[in-house]
């Protein structure tokens, strides 16, 4: 059975690019256009990784990041920041909330292919 995969990303460029590398990698992908369907699709979806943009309507991708590690039934989802916010503080701010791991936009597909592997 394939990995599932959810994309939790407002912008159309990123999401088709993410989505051909990921689809490419094996994965199952579901997307998610802002933070309220992020959750709703982890609820529904249960994907073992989440690639999480921070900056996205109705739920910014640290709330849902936040949220997401609440709950002990998706305590074990991999969660994977995608920002272009690349400062010191925005990479632990992401961290802290429990994040697995941040990259900053732009990126190589192999150092998400690698963050994602790890």
């Amino acid at each position: 059975m394939a990995k599932k995969v959810l994309i939790a990303d407002d912008e159309p460029n990123i999401v088709t690019s993410l989505e051909y590398l990921m689809t490419k990698s094996g994965y199952e992908v579901e997307v998610a256009r802002n933070g309220e369907e992020a959750l709703a699709l982890v609820e529904s979806f249960m994907p073992d990784l989440v690639l999480l943009d921070v900056m996205m309507p109705r739920r910014s991708g640290y709330e849902v990041c936040q949220k997401m590690r609440e709950r002990a039934e998706w305590r074990h989802i991999k969660i994977v920041v995608l920002s272009a916010k690349g400062r010191e503080a925005e990479v632990s701010k992401g961290l802290s909330l429990g994040a697995d791991a941040y990259v900053t936009k732009p990126f190589s597909n192999r150092e998400l292919i690698t963050r994602v592997a790890d």
